[in-house]
Formats: C-alpha cells, structure tokens, sequence
C-alpha cells in the first residue's frame, strides 16, 4: 500500500509521535531508521521532517555511542506549523534531492569511465612504447 500523501503539520505530529511510542516501547529515544520503519518514511522524507522539526525547537537530534537518538523538547510548537500544502513543498524537496542524487550518480559514473578510458590509453602508450624499445634493443646493428 503507497503512503498517503500529507502535509508537514500531519507528518509532524507522526514524527513526534512515533518518538513517543518508540520511548514507551523500548524505553530508549528512536534513531532516524527506527522512525522510519515505524512510520514508512523514506530516510530523505524523515531527514527533511527530522531538520524542520529541529529548526522549530520541536525535537533535539542528539549524537551519542549509538548514533542519533530523537527527543521531544517542546511538542506545543507543533501548532505553529502551518497546516495545508506544506507536504507538496516537501514532495518537491524530496524529488529535488533525489534528482541532485542522480545527478551526482551520473557524473560519477562519467568520470569514472573517463577515467578508465585514460588508464585504458595510457597502458596501451605504454606497450607501444615497450614495444618499440625491444625492437630496437633486439635489431641488429649494421
């Protein structure tokens, strides 16, 4: 089944929510891949929600031995977000960032076989010129 499509203020409220549910479950805060197993994110999706959140005082992304972990700071600012076609903004965002990857794949992917072209040629210079020094080493000399 696809995900519905929502907006930032309905994802939102699903972010801070699984936060809540992962903390009452295994008694510890969820990292960014357990939300999004809970939720059916995509890491792009939760990472986008994850950073507004963050802008918004809503959560705190904190770094620890085990990666990542989200808490809640002040769940009440989840009100201010405006409610409405925010989620298209987000789609866009996603879509964009999945282009940009793309993008990046494909210039890599370019210079890589350019340069494999390079390494190709130049190995192959190299025995002609391998070739020649042996030919000029086994010539008789007149």
């Amino acid at each position: 089944m696809a995900p519905r499509q929502i907006d930032l203020y309905s994802e939102s409220h699903l972010f801070v929510a699984a936060i809540r549910v992962h903390e009452h479950l295994h008694g510890v805060p969820p990292s960014l891949d357990e939300i999004c197993a809970m939720l059916g994110f995509s890491a792009e999706q939760a990472g986008f929600v994850s950073r507004r959140l963050a802008e918004l005082g809503i959560i705190e992304a904190v770094q620890g031995s085990f990666g990542i972990r989200f808490f809640i700071r002040d769940h009440c600012r989840l009100e201010e977000i405006p409610r409405g076609d925010a989620g298209r903004r987000l789609e866009e965002e996603v879509k964009k960032f999945q282009d940009l990857q793309k993008t990046i794949a494909r210039r890599v992917e370019s210079f890589q076989a350019e340069q494999a072209g390079k390494k190709k040629n130049l190995f192959a210079e190299m025995e002609k010129k391998l070739k020649e020094e042996i030919e000029k080493k086994t010539k008789p000399h007149p």
